[in-house]
């Protein structure tokens, strides 16, 4: 379903060297040091930046010279990707349109999405007055309601405590099987890997390292990846 061919990203002090490739509804754990490559891994498939080399194909359709809004997919980042001016209502309708026009429909979608995720009734509070844990539920609906099908996620759980890390952990698991998304986690958190990911990769200097299935890993785990567990 998704593939990055042959792909060579370089700056001046950092070079990116990827073959990967991810089937419909696979849900991968994109881990390493800080540097390794993760965030620029999900800025390639989203389209925020370009290979120097290589391809990025998503069912069969050349992605590579695709603008971010032309792509499948939505990306949630450890803010939550919420403008504090603006209630949750407001900020939804962002996922939906550009402008900020009232619409009956849009506005029952949003509440669908809100319900989704626990946060029935909020929509008027704005991001300000919401804690840690309900503001990455905001996010997440902001991201369903972009209605794509490849998820990317960059550290979204980092300010969060254990428990809203769980509780998180689960409903993004349970969202990607209901929906049937792609994901692409980048984490430092072998815990938050294991929770939601089938699949995990693991990059070191740019280089792909290792890429295995998640499950019974703590007890097969190779040597670069024992470090994380």
């Amino acid at each position: 379903m998704l593939e990055l061919r042959n792909i060579v990203y370089r700056t001046t002090s950092f070079t990116l060297r990827a073959n990967l490739s991810i089937g419909r509804g696979e849900k991968v754990a994109v881990m390493g040091q800080s540097g390794a490559g993760k965030s620029t891994v999900l800025g390639l498939v989203g389209g925020f930046i370009a290979p120097d080399e290589g391809q990025i194909i998503f069912a069969g359709r050349d992605l590579t010279q695709t603008d971010p809004a032309a792509r499948p997919c939505a990306i949630l980042f450890q803010d939550s990707n919420l403008f504090p001016h603006l209630n949750l209502r407001e900020n939804l309708r962002l996922a939906v349109s550009s402008t900020q026009k009232r619409n009956a429909q849009t506005d029952d979608q949003i509440a669908l999405a809100l319900d989704k995720v626990g946060l029935a009734g909020l929509e008027d509070r704005h991001p300000a007055s919401l804690s840690g844990g309900q503001q990455s539920r905001a996010g997440i609906a902001r991201v369903l309601l972009q209605d794509r099908p490849v998820l990317l996620m960059d550290e979204p759980f980092a300010a969060l405590d254990p428990a809203r890390k769980r509780e998180m952990g689960a409903l993004i698991a349970a969202l990607c099987e209901e929906l049937g998304l792609t994901l692409l986690l980048a984490t430092h958190d072998f815990n938050d890997a294991e929770r939601i990911c089938d699949r995990v990769i693991l990059l070191e200097g740019g280089e792909l390292m290792t890429d295995c299935p998640i499950k019974g890993l703590r007890k097969t785990a190779p040597d670069a990846l024992k470090p994380w567990l």
